[in-house]
């Protein structure tokens, strides 16, 4: 069996559609928005099925350390990178036509038996396929792409499967090593240190390639010590991001204080990550303040670093920690168009007035559970 490669440099198929692009980059609409997300599982997902709406040329840059899971299952008996991660950024990326909907549910659908098969999803096992018949995970991928209509590209953070081992403090203050990212993503207790095994791994010389012409780079939502922070932990990945001239957004989480981050807030969260940045500048954050009961102080601490904050819902509104795309989509817009607006107190001027959900204790970007 073979499979034809498609051309270096050629376009995809569903970013083709030029006519379609909902927003061009700003100062010369001609050109594309060119967009990076770095992230995994769900929080990765739910940007990119809003940066979709937005733009055509999306690059998604996804953790592969998942260890959980079908992944987990494939990582036990052949040594490939985990693809669930991988297998959701496409299923995000799926075009908007009867093709794209039926073939993202093909990818994401899960087997159920009683047999070998059970939990496994279909999409893994794809994907697994294009790289022994391939032998190239970055060409598979566009050729995964290809057949899904994708709006945009998905690469891997490194050609080599990663490990995660974390230092994890519980709440009767012993320090104990874990090891693994669905455990750690689901460790009781607070994550002190975190490595990754290899700490050097192989980059894709095109997520280096994306992140250079990126217009904007965007880091969160996700689990924030087994999905968003690795990508800063990479040295070259680091100072690809450092080196660019795109501008560099945080998207936090719409909840935070849950497993791997116990008893931390959004500003812990912030911090945590600009001490990995390695010397990384970002532009801009982005946060709901109606799941966020800190979104003020942590607007007001990211401002005095120098980071310009907006504040929008981007949440469904109904209590549960999942991002509306469309909302979601529009605070990009704003954010892109630099229409930050102000956050405007109460009429004592004493706090913010924030109407909406009570922040959930269940963040939906929670890593392993969709390996």
């Amino acid at each position: 069996m073979s499979i034809a490669p498609r051309a270096r440099g050629s376009r995809l198929r569903g970013a083709d559609r030029s006519a379609s692009a909902r927003r061009g980059r700003r100062g010369d609409p001609q050109r594309p928005l060119r967009v990076v997300a770095l992230g995994g599982g769900h929080g990765l997902a739910a940007n990119l099925r809003a940066l979709r709406l937005l733009a055509d040329d999306i690059t998604a840059v996804v953790t592969v350390a998942d260890n959980g899971g079908s992944s987990g299952r494939i990582r036990t008996e052949m040594p490939v990178l985990p693809p669930g991660d991988l297998r959701m950024a496409l299923a995000a990326l799926c075009e908007d036509s009867d093709w794209g909907s039926i073939w993202g549910d093909v990818i994401q659908h899960r087997f159920a038996t009683d047999g070998e098969l059970d939990g496994h999803a279909l999409g893994n096992l794809l994907i697994v396929a294009l790289w022994q018949i391939l032998e190239d995970p970055v060409e598979a991928l566009d050729q995964m792409a290809e057949l899904l209509g994708a709006r945009g590209r998905v690469l891997p953070m490194a050609l080599d499967p990663l490990d995660i081992e974390a230092q994890v403090r519980g709440a009767d203050g012993t320090l104990r090593t874990v090891s693994g990212q669905w455990q750690v993503a689901t460790a009781e207790g607070r994550v002190e240190d975190i490595r990754l095994i290899p700490e050097r791994p192989r980059v894709p010389q095109d997520v280096i390639d994306a992140l250079g012409r990126a217009d904007w780079i965007v880091v969160g939502p996700g689990s924030w010590y087994t999905s968003v922070l690795p990508h800063l932990m990479i040295p070259e990945i680091a100072e690809a991001i450092r080196t660019s001239p795109a501008r560099r957004c945080i998207t936090t989480n719409l909840s935070v204080g849950s497993q791997e981050a116990e008893g931390m807030t959004s500003l812990d969260m912030l911090d945590v990550l600009l001490e990995r940045a390695q010397g990384c500048r970002f532009d801009a954050l982005l946060a709901d303040p109606t799941t966020l009961e800190d979104a003020l102080e942590l607007a007001e601490a990211a401002q005095a670093r120098g980071i310009r904050t907006l504040l929008r819902q981007v949440s469904v509104g109904d209590g549960t920690p999942h991002h509306d795309p469309v909302r979601l989509a529009a605070a990009y817009r704003d954010l892109f168009d630099d229409a930050y607006g102000d956050v405007e107190p109460d009429h004592e001027g004493t706090e913010h007035r924030i109407t909406g959900a009570q922040p959930p204790t269940i963040e939906e970007d929670l890593h392993g559970s969709d390996g």
